[in-house]
């Protein structure tokens, strides 16, 4: 749902709210309320350094890297904590210009074209998309499972998080949500193609998991778990 960009003509219908005007060149596109960018943050003592992005570690909160089984590099950074769970991506984006308006757009499009049913709405940081998927429960019972996708905008950054679980219903995602808002980008100042993903790392330290093995009852001490998927 996250590529390249591709010149495709965006419809009213797709995203009914009217597009913020953008500001201008140089200006720094970031919510204060976070995720914040680096040069924002003194000391990066006390952060889990994922490399792309470092996090604010707090009681309950499990943090697992999903590793691309072909290419064997991390492409994403999900967190856990009560019952909820957010996947977190950053990728360059444009100096002058956001990503979400035109991202948000294109997802919508997508999730229309497949099974799913979304709307977008203001939500807690900003304009986000929600959206469900026909689902079977381990009883055979037919239904839904939700999920909410959210877009921030930072400088030369963009941060995708995806709630799923008890969180992507924003009344009960307070605490996951705050964990969202804690994260650090770290952009680098290497050149990068708008959408590309900065590169994530492996701490030192980190437990592997093969995908489908059971997670352990407690958090492993070492540090996040390696979730190794297709």
């Amino acid at each position: 749902m996250f590529g390249r960009k591709k010149k495709q003509p965006a419809t009213a219908a797709a995203d009914p709210a009217p597009a913020a005007p953008e500001p201008a060149a140089g200006d720094g596109r970031e919510d204060p309320q976070g995720p914040r960018d680096v040069a924002r943050v003194p000391d990066r003592e006390g952060y889990l350094d994922l490399g792309a992005l470092l996090v604010k570690p707090r009681p309950g909160l499990g943090v697992r890297l999903e590793i691309d089984e072909r290419s064997q590099r991390p492409r994403a950074v999900a967190l856990d904590l009560g019952g909820g769970s957010v996947q977190v991506q950053a990728f360059a984006a444009p100096r002058s210009e956001g990503l979400w308006d035109e991202v948000r757009r294109e997802l919508v499009q997508s999730l229309r074209e497949g099974e799913g049913e979304p709307t977008v709405e203001e939500g807690p940081f900003g304009l986000q998309v929600l959206t469900r998927f026909p689902a079977t429960a381990s009883d055979g019972t037919r239904g839904y499972r939700l999920a909410r996708f959210v877009g921030v905008d930072g400088p030369r950054w963009f941060v995708r998080a995806v709630f799923t679980g008890t969180a992507a219903v924003a009344d009960e995602a307070a605490e996951l949500e705050e964990v969202v808002r804690e994260l650090v980008v770290v952009r680098g100042e290497d050149p990068m193609p708008p959408r590309d993903l900065i590169p994530l790392t492996v701490p030192e330290g980190a437990v592997r998991r093969p995908a489908g093995e059971e997670p352990p009852a407690a958090p492993p001490r070492r540090g996040p778990e390696i979730t190794e998927i297709g």
